[in-house]
């Protein structure tokens, strides 16, 4: 969210639970629904969820849910890139997602998600002293 203000959006999140979307983010007078995930760095590759799971509940009607249709895009941060990244839904799989940091060691060039493509903003975390 930070990331997203501070860059000029108007941000802006849902009153309520159960929405499939955790922010609505303004830019232009259009408006987009985003779900926030966390990213993880595996191999020169960063990692993340775009579906959510169900599997917890005692009658779970589907065991994952994709957000197709429900949102816009996912605003995504990685804690070791640093990175904020704002991704379409629609270029996405279904099911888990990948965003390329470091070239791949084969040259491959096609069908690639480069985290350089969908980086917004770089978020620096420390933490505070102890009292």
């Amino acid at each position: 969210m930070l990331a997203l203000t501070e860059l000029g959006y108007s941000v802006s999140v849902p009153f309520g639970e159960n929405t499939r979307y955790d922010l609505i983010v303004e830019s232009d007078g259009r408006l987009e629904r985003a779900q926030m995930q966390t990213g993880r760095l595996r191999n020169g590759v960063i990692l993340f969820r775009t579906s959510s799971t169900y599997a917890h509940h005692p009658n779970p009607k589907y065991r994952q849910r994709h957000y197709r249709g429900q949102i816009d895009s996912f605003a995504m941060y990685c804690p070791q890139t640093s990175g904020v990244y704002l991704i379409p839904v629609e270029r996405l799989p279904a099911d888990t997602a990948s965003l390329m940091v470091s070239a791949p060691r084969n040259g491959q060039q096609k069908l690639i998600r480069s985290a350089s493509d969908y980086e917004i903003a770089a978020v620096s975390v420390q933490a505070a002293e102890a009292l």
